[in-house]
């Protein structure tokens, strides 16, 4: 049996490598990863893990804020392996701060590139092997990408345009066999808020969010795999991300309101 090929963008840390990892752990021979990352230690260490089941894994460092580098990503992937059956588009950057607290806006364009056009890139490149094995393109986005939070507005802004852009995506493509999965974790027991910008573009340091129900890393996912291996639509993960879906359409000003209460207070 030829081995399934999977790209994921962010697999050094976080999601991505408990993604590589459960994958692994469940398809052992069967699978070809191929990690990338900025984080070449680290990425090394999710591969070791990985290829203990048993998977071949190709190890790739990529920026995906540079176009060059998502294409050679791309590039490389067929080159070793000759085709390419999902691509995951997880690689991210977190930002918490009020417009007005913002004295250069220079950060916000490279948040944008990360998070929006890195998986504009990828996929463009991959588009041609994805739609040649009628394979399958998974989307990290966020709650963030549904709902308006307030302090994320360079944030919200990036993964509302990776949501439009696959939900755009999914239509041209779906009578071509490719299907279009857009996952939308909530707030996740990672290191990416406390790594993302502040108001001034460095790192915050801190979560800007109520992390006390944060959803187990391997929990997030799990479900996103599952939402992978079905091809599903959409993959909104919690309670509240569910009803605050809907209740946005029926009782916006009740959505504005969760959004803040969702504010860490003590990192204002």
């Amino acid at each position: 049996m030829t081995a399934q090929v999977i790209v994921i963008t962010g697999a050094s840390d976080g999601i991505g490598a408990e993604m590589a990892r459960q994958l692994a752990a469940r398809d052992g021979t069967r699978l070809a990863l191929v990690l990338a990352a900025r984080g070449e230690d680290k990425l090394a260490q999710v591969a070791a893990q990985c290829a203990a089941h048993g998977s071949q894994v190709l190890v790739r460092r990529c920026d995906v804020s540079v176009r060059a580098d998502c294409e050679a990503l791309v590039a490389a992937a067929v080159e070793r392996f000759g085709r390419i059956d999902t691509l995951v588009n997880n690689a991210g950057m977190s930002a918490h701060a009020l417009l007005e607290d913002t004295p250069d806006l220079a950060w916000t364009e490279q948040l944008m590139r990360i998070n929006h056009w890195g998986s504009v890139w990828c996929t463009h490149a991959a588009l041609p092997h994805l739609k040649g094995s009628r394979g399958r393109i998974v989307a990290v986005s966020s709650l963030a990408g549904l709902v308006g939070v307030p302090a994320r507005t360079a944030y919200c802004a990036s993964k509302f345009a990776m949501t439009g852009f696959f939900e755009a995506l999914r239509t041209e493509l779906d009578p071509q066999g490719v299907s279009v999965t857009i996952a939308y974790p909530g707030v996740v027991a990672t290191e990416i808020r406390r790594r993302g910008y502040d108001a001034a573009g460095q790192p915050a340091g801190r979560s800007g969010l109520d992390e006390r129900d944060a959803m187990p890393v391997d929990e997030c996912a799990r479900l996103i795999v599952d939402g992978m291996d079905r091809r599903r639509r959409d993959v909104v993960m919690s309670t509240k991300g569910k009803l605050g879906r809907w209740l946005k359409l029926i009782a916006p000003s009740r959505v504005d309101a969760m959004a803040r209460a969702a504010l860490n207070r003590d990192a204002a």
